[in-house]
């Protein structure tokens, strides 16, 4: 079959085009053919040598064929999508049945492979930390992104009151307004208070959900209210934020949350009801999960580059 391969460490360039043998299913697995696969961040780390940690982390000795889901058909025609622990990038990979969900027709393979990591990422914020409850008000960081596009339709759709999304540029600002967010604002740390308080018609906000970390998620602590909620789940602007001292939640009774999807993935599988959830709301036309950029297997790369180089916005798929 053909796949994308690496026998060293490194960046997007160590991938290489190679034909090798058909993976074979053992007990309690089954051969998919790919029609797409997604590309992740996790990659990147997987390719570098720095996934060393995880259910996910990298297992046996290189040559290596990364990816971590795929979205394709098995032998008995089952239209499916799932996770692997490795080798996604390829026409034939194999996964355990219990990590495979069944794919409307409905539902392109991009789209349900936006929901598989970004989608239930945002809907575990959401619905299993944040709890939100209608009438809430909630900020998302990062609103265009692929997790962030996901969660500023879940808050709609999940009955929030008020929708505020931040991002890095008026056109991705202009994109989360047309995803159903009531007021998008710049992602600077400096100012973000009033920002923030300015969009919730002079009030701190109830739920906050940050993927960047550092100077924002600082600044964030001072823009939730009384019984407000603030979720970290990433760090993408490699900075630390400070400690944060009990005294000072207790002054608004607000809680920090962190989140990581994989031991959900690890103890759910494919992601049962939640993922059931997404796929149903994408196939009624409720959710629209964004395919950011379509790639040819070979050029994964490049898909790794620009995803690297943040020259991208939603999902990135690679097609055999």
């Amino acid at each position: 079959m053909r796949a994308m391969q690496h026998d060293r460490f490194g960046g997007p360039e160590v991938l290489k085009e190679v034909e090798v043998p058909d993976p074979v299913a053992g007990r309690g697995e089954t051969l998919v053919e790919v029609e797409a696969a997604g590309v992740n961040f996790g990659d990147l780390k997987e390719i570098a040598g720095e996934l060393t940690a995880g259910p996910y982390a990298m297992k046996g000795p290189l040559p290596h064929i990364p990816g971590m889901e795929v979205a394709g058909r098995t032998s008995d025609g089952r239209r499916v999508v799932g996770y692997l622990r490795q080798g996604g990038y390829a026409t034939k990979a194999v996964l355990a049945e219990r990590d495979l969900a069944l794919l409307p027709q409905e539902v392109s393979a991009g789209q349900a492979l936006a929901l598989l990591v970004q989608g239930l990422t945002a809907w575990h914020l959401l619905r299993s930390v944040a709890r939100v409850r209608p009438g809430e008000s909630v900020v998302v960081h990062s609103g265009a992104g692929g997790t962030g596009s996901l969660a500023v339709q879940l808050a709609r759709e999940f009955g929030a009151g008020r929708v505020i999304a931040t991002a890095s540029s008026e056109e991705k600002r202009a994109l989360t307004l047309g995803l159903g967010a009531d007021v998008a604002i710049d992602d600077e740390a400096d100012g973000y208070r009033e920002r923030v308080l300015d969009a919730n018609h002079g009030q701190p906000v109830d739920v906050i959900l940050d993927a960047v970390g550092g100077p924002l998620l600082d600044a964030s602590l001072d823009a939730i209210g009384l019984l407000g909620r603030l979720v970290s789940y990433g760090a993408s602007s490699r900075r630390t934020a400070t400690a944060v001292a009990p005294g000072r939640l207790a002054v608004a009774s607000s809680a920090v949350a962190g989140f990581w999807l994989t031991p959900l993935i690890t103890r759910d599988g494919a992601g049962g009801r939640a993922l059931e959830e997404l796929l149903d709301l994408t196939a009624r036309g409720r959710l629209r999960p964004l395919v950011g950029g379509e790639y040819d297997l070979g050029r994964a790369s490049d898909a790794l580059a620009d995803l690297l180089g943040r020259r991208t916005k939603g999902k990135l798929v690679l097609l055999p």
